[in-house]
């Protein structure tokens, strides 16, 4: 009976162990950077928020899906290094329920948020949504997978990333039936067959949280080209080293080089 109990509990409780968002005023929103305010709306009327980070002569333009905690605030020097060190112009966007965005978390309010936010920057920088490099963290690499095999991408920039949320968590809870009682599912494995374009993807070796297999198992079912970066005793949150970009620079520039190059 308790172990009924707990099921239930954990079904009615789910997106709650999905999401953990860091609403306004948490965090801090002056970056150091010089950031356009980006106001957009989802499909189905949420307002959402981001920041834009213009190049001058941006080589790409990238749209950047965070993971699912906190908000755009954390990621300010993710949205600084992407600027400096691959020359991109670059949107960081929450989804909704996430810092100034409305509204609360769902799997399918956050893909139409990524739609929105993809049709944003395409417009404020003349890019086509098949130009754009989708690039995205744990979550919100799951989140750039499903962008890409919809409208296309110039490259996908995976770090982290799950095939599925039931994956992640039959890893965490072996012990629950999840794969069966999950309604938020994220299922990327599935599809990422359908993408065709360039796919650089990376993991931390020592991740607690997403295993580095669950990330092997997404790229081996990936079309080529391909490559896959392990990072020596990184966990899920480590920070980057510049070693990284520059292993990503180098493989969209063989891949997805800048137009007139």
């Amino acid at each position: 009976m308790t172990y009924l109990v707990i099921c239930a509990l954990m079904m009615w409780l789910e997106e709650a162990f999905i999401f953990f968002p860091s609403r306004f005023p948490y965090g801090d929103w002056n970056p150091g950077l010089p950031v356009e305010e980006a106001w957009f709306e989802a499909a189905d009327g949420v307002r959402l928020h981001g920041w834009f980070l213009a190049h001058p002569k941006p080589r790409w333009v990238v749209l950047y899906s965070h993971g699912n905690a906190g908000n755009i605030t954390h990621r300010a020097e993710i949205l600084e290094d992407i600027h400096r060190y691959l020359e991109a112009s670059v949107l960081v966007w929450d989804y909704r329920g996430y810092g100034r965005s409305e509204g609360r978390p769902t799997e399918q309010g956050v893909l139409l948020d990524a739609e929105a936010a993809r049709q944003w920057l395409a417009q404020r920088t003349g890019w086509p949504p098949d130009r754009l490099v989708l690039w995205g963290h744990s979550l919100g690499g799951a989140v750039a997978v499903k962008l890409a095999v919809s409208g296309g991408a110039a490259a996908l920039v995976l770090e982290s990333t799950f095939p599925s949320l039931p994956d992640v968590a039959a890893y965490h809870y072996p012990w629950l039936p999840v794969r069966w009682l999950m309604r938020n599912r994220l299922d990327v494995y599935s599809i990422i067959d359908q993408y065709h374009g360039p796919l650089f993807q990376s993991h931390g070796e020592a991740d607690t949280i997403v295993p580095i297999e669950l990330g092997r198992k997404l790229f081996d079912a990936a079309n080529p080209p391909k490559q896959f970066l392990e990072i020596s005793q990184a966990d899920h949150n480590d920070p980057l080293p510049l070693e990284y970009y520059r292993q990503v620079k180098k493989f969209l520039e063989t891949h997805a080089p800048p137009p007139g190059s």
